[in-house]
């Protein structure tokens, strides 16, 4: 920890992730406004006064919905990307273990789900399965699966071939046990750095679907239906998508800055040791 907070980029991005966290979390107490009561006489109110970032087409108030939709935002990230390190971890870490042609196989279609970009599987499986919270989260599991997998397959090709696995083996112990007591522990920081970077991609996937009209429905408040929202008056009231996409920026450049922290910590040879 003191390691990851020597840097001050790194300090920024926990503090910003912290800010929106917690904005998240108090988001009841803090929104000043229902993020969806609609009052017709005070649509398009420009910032100031009772909407301190305006009011939407609907007389709905910009901030509450900020404040609402960065739930949405931060559970569809979190549960991907944990459902995605605990799967595609999972798959690499049998598949460079077991080896040979089991291997092979594995890689090959993981190199399939690969040759997707991430944003159009998403759009392919949200578009079969519907536009729901839970298909989201599915969907964007599925774009971070092989990137996971081949994370985690890398380092156990060299340590299954280590000392202490080959005197686990030679004690009689499981396969299970090796994998998770003694060769888990040794790639788990970089699969979380690699989580911490991947969320922000799940961020802007999110977004990004939400904005097509794939994310989650209306009136519920995302981030990205608010700029899809506000697209079409974007000259009359450019607070409309500004806001939400300041709200968006804010949170992957974050979340990415406290990614390169953790990958500097959490490097040998960047610490010295």
């Amino acid at each position: 920890m003191r390691a990851l907070l020597r840097n001050p980029t790194t300090a920024i991005g926990v503090v910003l992730c912290a800010l929106i966290v917690m904005g998240a979390l108090f988001a009841p107490w803090l929104a000043p406004h229902d993020p969806i009561e609609q009052n017709i006489l005070d649509r398009m109110q420009p910032p100031g006064g009772d909407f301190l970032l305006g009011s939407d087409v609907f007389g709905r108030d910009v901030l509450s919905r900020i404040l609402w939709g960065a739930r949405i935002s931060l559970v569809v990230a979190v549960a991907s990307i944990a459902s995605a390190i605990v799967i595609g971890g999972a798959i690499g870490m049998v598949s460079g273990y077991v080896g040979g042609r089991v291997d092979m196989f594995i890689m090959q279609v993981m190199d399939v789900l690969l040759s997707f970009p991430s944003l159009i599987l998403g759009l392919i499986v949200v578009a079969l399965l519907g536009a729901e919270m839970i298909n989201l989260i599915i969907a964007i599991s599925l774009t971070a699966i092989a990137p996971f997998a081949r994370i985690a397959r890398a380092p156990v090709l060299s340590l299954k071939e280590r000392a202490f696995v080959e005197a686990g083996r030679a004690l009689g112990f499981s396969h299970l046990r090796v994998l998770a007591v003694h060769i888990l522990p040794n790639i788990l920081s970089e699969v979380l750095v690699m989580g911490s970077l991947w969320m922000a991609t799940a961020v802007r996937t999110e977004a990004s679907l939400s904005f097509i009209g794939l994310g989650v429905k209306p009136p519920t408040a995302t981030w990205g239906g608010m700029m899809r929202e506000g697209f079409e008056a974007i000259l009359d009231a450019p607070w409309l998508s500004v806001f939400p996409g300041i709200a968006i920026l804010m949170l992957v450049l974050g979340l990415n800055m406290v990614g390169d922290g953790l990958r500097d910590a959490t490097d040998p040879k960047l610490t010295g040791s």
